[in-house]
């Protein structure tokens, strides 16, 4: 949808009790920004952090080059979603853009945007809310994982979903390999949905 501001596109965020939230979130101008393992990293950090904060699980992920696809359980009854993001990005952004000055590098100029004179921003996200989707049936749970976990092998970065490091496939396929440090932090499904069949 549009508002009469400048038309961006916004997206509303809604909870009923039991949803499970789809989001995915884009580097600015879908350039593929989360290429370096420093940076992904980083991003893990910010996503257990702000989880952990806000009162979701993650029950699944991936990273790919030029976005970032989540899905999360809220375990209170009134989440924010909009924090949630903003607790993830904002972080981010702003250690990803003090790394480019220490290193004087030209991403930084590309990445920062002239709004108006005199005011620039740096962005490293596309603008907005990006994409949620609420979903309260296991079984459309359960073909969103896997739809997360096949992008990389969809896009040919992979054979196999396992083999792409950066997404929970590997956690869903055996949860007692040693834990990535690099990700964030898995909870998975609740307890009651473990015994469903999960590739």
């Amino acid at each position: 949808m549009t508002t009469s501001h400048g038309h961006r596109k916004t997206v509303k965020h809604f909870h009923e009790p039991g949803d499970a939230h789809e989001l995915t979130f884009s580097c600015y101008r879908r350039m593929p920004l989360l290429t370096n393992d420093i940076w992904r990293e980083m991003l893990s950090e910010s996503i257990t952090r702000a989880t952990a904060r806000h009162h979701f699980r993650i029950v699944s992920f991936v990273y790919m080059p030029e976005h970032v696809h989540l899905l999360v359980l809220p375990t209170t009854g009134e989440p924010r979603i909009d924090l949630l993001l903003k607790a993830i990005k904002r972080p981010y952004s702003y250690r990803i853009k003090q790394q480019l000055k220490a290193a004087d590098s030209p991403l930084l100029k590309k990445l920062t945007i002239r709004q108006r004179p005199g005011v620039s921003t740096f962005r490293y996200w596309q603008e907005g809310p990006g994409y949620d989707r609420n979903i309260n049936k296991v079984d459309t749970i359960l073909k969103v994982i896997d739809y997360i976990h096949e992008n990389p092998v969809r896009r040919g970065l992979c054979r196999r979903s396992s083999d792409w490091r950066w997404s929970s496939a590997r956690y869903y396929q055996d949860s007692t390999l040693p834990v990535d440090p690099a990700l964030p932090r898995m909870d998975g499904l609740p307890g009651e949905w473990l015994d469903m069949d999960i590739r």
